[in-house]
């Protein structure tokens, strides 16, 4: 599907937080230095406490930890989301949190991930994987690849009734996981506002026209930095070669229209759609960097996660139908 356009001017309530973002938020993220450990603290408590703030209510959610681990000896760690009334065990959402693979947790995405099993009725399972700069690359990427066969061969879950999603720097994971051989897809992946391009070439592009509120793009890189470090940019799982790839499954991609990240968004889902696979994009004006996740911030984010409830659903009802015809 083509790229699809909300109105033209975010809400009022919308456009003041990304102002009042871009005096607060985007002026702190420049002086916390990620490669000091108080910087790295300070950066997690902050995004931690944003998320807890402005996020969905966890009223009636229940979460399950996982620790366990394969019979190879991969560790799986994580949590199954089920929101009020929960109860199918027969399809799953596997989700991939961001956090520039160094800030974040499942536990700062369960207010999100409540929501999204509440809404669409499916259990989410958010992978927990280890965080830079104490674990570098690949581990973040291998952790996610543990959390998927973990779902397939101990859960038991076909990957015709999974969705997988994620946000940020877990959008990259979750495109790298499915590029990889032997990787059986899912029905359908639901991404938002994707990092893709870890050069930051096409976010400092975007920046030059109007600036991210809430991080620089040299803030972001220098994050990103923290798991990379001793990596060539250009390596395969770092620079992900969709275009030239395995096909995606159909693919919904959400975005801000105040994020660098939406050149990462544009791009990825041209690529996706040269390599045959069914991509639809939506730019929302105005909004921030995950603003999904922050419906007490900005009146976009009930809407935007109902139409990735929708696709959700409609994804997993086609792909049940294509495989039983």
């Amino acid at each position: 599907m083509p790229e699809q356009f909300r109105p033209t001017r975010g809400s009022l309530r919308s456009r003041g937080a990304a102002t009042i973002s871009s005096v607060t938020l985007r002026q702190i993220s420049a002086v916390l230095p990620p490669e000091r450990a108080w910087g790295l603290w300070a950066s997690r408590q902050i995004i931690a406490r944003i998320m807890d703030t402005f996020g969905p209510s966890l009223a009636g959610t229940e979460v399950e930890h996982v620790d366990v681990r394969l019979a190879d000896g991969r560790r799986v760690v994580g949590e199954w989301v089920r929101g009020a009334g929960v109860t199918d065990r027969r399809q799953a959402i596997y989700y991939v949190h961001g956090s520039g693979y160094a800030l974040c947790s499942a536990r700062t995405h369960r207010r999100l991930t409540g929501w999204l099993s509440r809404l669409t009725g499916l259990p989410v399972f958010c992978v927990d994987y280890r965080l830079a700069p104490r674990y570098r690359f690949p581990t973040a990427a291998d952790d996610v690849r543990a959390g998927w066969d973990w779902l397939r061969t101990e859960c038991g879950l076909d990957p015709h009734h999974m969705v997988i999603a994620g946000d940020s720097a877990g959008g990259h994971l979750a495109v790298d996981l499915l590029l990889q051989p032997g990787v059986a897809h899912p029905a359908a992946m639901a991404l938002l506002s994707p990092l893709f391009d870890l050069t930051f070439g096409l976010a400092r592009a975007r920046e030059a026209l109007r600036d991210d509120p809430a991080i620089r793009a040299s803030d972001a890189a220098r994050l990103i930095g923290l798991y990379c470090a001793g990596t060539d940019l250009n390596h395969g799982r770092l620079t992900l070669d969709v275009a030239g790839g395995r096909p995606m499954p159909p693919t919904l991609i959400q975005a801000g229209g105040a994020e660098m990240l939406q050149a990462d968004a544009r791009t990825l889902h041209n690529d996706i759609r040269a390599a045959g696979g069914d991509c639809e994009l939506q730019i929302w004006p105005d909004q921030v960097h995950v603003f999904q996740a922050l419906p007490r911030l900005t009146p976009e984010a009930a809407p935007a996660v109902r139409e990735i409830t929708a696709f959700i659903a409609a994804a997993l009802r086609d792909n049940t139908i294509r495989v039983a015809g």
